[in-house]
This record gives structure tokens, C-alpha cells and sequence, in this order.
């Protein structure tokens, strides 16, 4: 049954170890929108099946998911086979539908957003198609989170450049990972989200899966198509190792008293 015992009021629902908000996308929009810039910084995440198969290879991605202000379910895949095998599911609220919504319909064109990650082409297509003017902009260096240096650089330039919305685009695990860095330091203001490709798909340089595509639950199968090379193994090798994770759940419920 979903919990809001631990977590400021927001209904919860535990699964795959991770304790996912149980909000409708408008319900988490509302609640980020409502955060001032001045607040010291938070993080959302929003793992999909990928990522929550990691967890049993990454020991400390559970702590930085527990870390977080929000943890959204992004798969509608996790979902269903969730709920073929018996468990409690929370609301899919996609990272890339949020982004969009906050995008297009909540964040005025003269406030200012941080960005980390993207090239500069695709930042200079996003706000020419989304009407963004005050953009900071810091692209880190490949492997940057192998580099003590360009990990601070780009903890410093989200503390330099303060904004309601920072967008952590630096791919997973490493934009968690650096959200997780950004609050621990304690200087920073705004709501991180650790969005991946999203801020692509509004900047027109990928194309998202059709909306018809995306419901039935094969975006996965959409982005695979774009790009084999770079994501047969994310998508036909990592992410079906939670469905033994979902299975081996529900079991464990069925026996506990």
C-alpha cells in the first residue's frame, strides 16, 4: 500500500527498493513550481528499467535515490509487468514529460535555467524553439566524473549559476550521482532533475517516439531502432534483469508474514 509516513506528505509506493512518488505528472509539477530558486538545492530522479537493474551492481545508487526530493517511475514497461505479478505500482510520470511540461508551459522565457550537458548546437536549437533567453550552459568534458577537477567545475557552475530548474543532462548514472554531490556540499540553490536526453527531444536534435508508441510502452523499442549500436545492450541485455528483480519481489511478499 502506498506510505507517506517518510516523505513530507507525498504518497509513496516502494518498489524494486526504491520509494517512488505516487503523483500524477500535473500533482509533480505543481510541487517543484512551488519550490523558490532560494531553496537550498534538491534532486529528482527519474529511473527506468535500466536504471533500477543497476542497483544491485552500483551499491551507491540506493543512497542517492534515498537522497533525492522526488523518485519518479519512468517505464511504463516496469509497470505493467509490476502489476502481472502482483505488485503495488506507482503513477509513471516520464522524465521526458516532465521536462516538456515545465518547458513549455511553466517556465517563462526570460527566467533563467542551468543546463549541464548537451552541445552547444543543441542548447542554441532549444531555445530557439522553445523561446528559453537566459540560459547558463556548461558542457563537462568526457569522463568528467573520472576527473576531480571537471567533477568540481561542474559542481561549481551549478553553485555560480543558481536558478529554480537546473537540468542534468549528463547521462545515468552520472547526473545522479552529481546531484547527489551538488546537495551533499550544501551551496547550491534551485530543484535539480536528472532528465537525460529530454531537453534533446524539445531541442528537435532527437526525435521522440510517437505518442501511440509511447503508450503502449515501446519507447525502449523506438529509441533501440534510432540508435542499435549505442543501446542493444541497455535495452536486450541490462534492462530485463528487473523483471527477475520484480518476480523475486512478489515472491518475497506472497512468504512475508
Amino acid at each position: 500500500m502506498p506510505s507517506d509516513a517518510r516523505s513530507g506528505g507525498v504518497p509513496e509506493v516502494r518498489l524494486c527498493g526504491v520509494d517512488f512518488a505516487d503523483l500524477p505528472i500535473g500533482a509533480v509539477a505543481q510541487r517543484l513550481l512551488a519550490r523558490p530558486a532560494e531553496a537550498p538545492f534538491a534532486y529528482v530522479v527519474t529511473p527506468n528499467a535500466d536504471h533500477l537493474a543497476r542497483l544491485q551492481r552500483l551499491p551507491d545508487m540506493p543512497g542517492i535515490y534515498a537522497g533525492a526530493l522526488l523518485r519518479l517511475l519512468d517505464s511504463r514497461v516496469v509497470a505493467r509487468a509490476a502489476r502481472l505479478v502482483g505488485l503495488p505500482v506507482p503513477e509513471v510520470v516520464p522524465g521526458s514529460d516532465l521536462t516538456a511540461l515545465l518547458v513549455r508551459q511553466a517556465i517563462a522565457p526570460e527566467e533563467p535555467v542551468t543546463i549541464l550537458g548537451m552541445e552547444p548546437a543543441a542548447v542554441a536549437a532549444l531555445a530557439a524553439r522553445t523561446g528559453l533567453r537566459r540560459i547558463a550552459h556548461h558542457n563537462p568534458p568526457m569522463g568528467f566524473d573520472q576527473d576531480p577537477a571537471a567533477w568540481d567545475r561542474a559542481i561549481r557552475f551549478v553553485e555560480e549559476h543558481p536558478a529554480r530548474f537546473i537540468f542534468l543532462a549528463v547521462g545515468s548514472p552520472r547526473q545522479c550521482r552529481l546531484a547527489h554531490a551538488i546537495a551533499q556540499r550544501g551551496r547550491a540553490r534551485g530543484t535539480g532533475l536528472c532528465i537525460g536526453a529530454s531537453l534533446l527531444f524539445l531541442a528537435g536534435t532527437e526525435r521522440r517516439a510517437p505518442v501511440p508508441v509511447q503508450r503502449a510502452g515501446l519507447e525502449w523499442a523506438w529509441r533501440l531502432a534510432q540508435d542499435p549500436r549505442r543501446l542493444a545492450r541497455r535495452y536486450l541485455v541490462d534492462s530485463p534483469r528487473v523483471f527477475a528483480m520484480l518476480r523475486a519481489e512478489a515472491r518475497a511478499r506472497r512468504v512475508a508474514p
